[in-house]
């Protein structure tokens, strides 16, 4: 392991698979190997096709995307529990209230930039759907696919983001909604932060992106949990040996 490299720039994900095992971060962010095939998925998705979750996930929010986007006309089966919400963002959408799959960029003392700024980019986050009220007032929605017991406080933590990062893009906002969207479910998580209020996460989210950024030593953290999905272990691609 060449311990002079570090992980130049962050995302929840990123941040995730850190803390659950930095050894994966390490394969999979600095060594960049590739993930190895997976094969047939589980049966997941509700038409009982084969499919893994999160290719499954990727597909759904394309198809809400285009909808709300009005690439496609007819309104995607695999919604059909948010039909009312999400034809009320296609609505707004082309009224220019609604913008979708933002990504956006923040630079190492948190202040934005755009997306394709590679020399500078240290934190990157996409939101599902953004909707300004006013000048003052936002909503971010980030859709889920597949189960919420279980993945509240993940999915929380994600919340907590998308306000912080409304926040720093946004001066001029005084209040950030966030809405958890379980598509499959029918259920939707909010959250109401004001700037004071939101603001407060940053210090959190600052030091867990020096902790990533400034490790050089990768240790693995081999354990039932962190070893479950993770492609490197020696079952899978078998380039982590510690892996159980």
């Amino acid at each position: 392991m060449n311990k002079s490299n570090t992980i130049k720039a962050g995302s929840f994900s990123r941040l995730s698979i850190h803390q659950e095992c930095a050894r994966r971060a390490y394969l999979a962010y600095i060594e960049k190997i590739k993930e190895p095939d997976r094969g047939i998925g589980p049966l997941t998705a509700p038409d009982g096709s084969k499919e893994w979750h999160n290719d499954r996930g990727s597909r759904i929010h394309q198809l809400a995307q285009d909808y709300v986007e009005g690439l496609i006309d007819r309104f995607p089966n695999e919604l059909r529990k948010f039909k009312k919400e999400i034809e009320e963002l296609r609505k707004r959408y082309k009224s220019g209230k609604v913008f979708t799959e933002e990504m956006w960029c923040f630079t190492n003392d948190w202040m934005p930039c755009e997306s394709n700024d590679w020399d500078n980019i240290y934190f990157r986050m996409i939101t599902d759907i953004t909707i300004f009220h006013t000048k003052k007032s936002a909503t971010v929605i980030d859709y889920k696919t597949g189960r919420k017991f279980g993945n509240e406080i993940k999915h929380g933590q994600q919340a907590q983001l998308y306000q912080l990062g409304a926040f720093l893009r946004y001066p001029d906002l005084e209040e950030v909604t966030t809405e958890i969207w379980y598509i499959d479910q029918d259920e939707i998580a909010t959250m109401e932060f004001n700037r004071n209020q939101g603001m407060r996460f940053f210090k959190h989210w600052d030091n867990r992106m020096k902790t990533m950024t400034q490790d050089v030593e990768f240790k693995p953290n081999p354990n039932m949990n962190s070893c479950r999905w993770c492609p490197y272990k020696p079952s899978r691609s078998g380039d982590c040996s510690v892996g159980v």
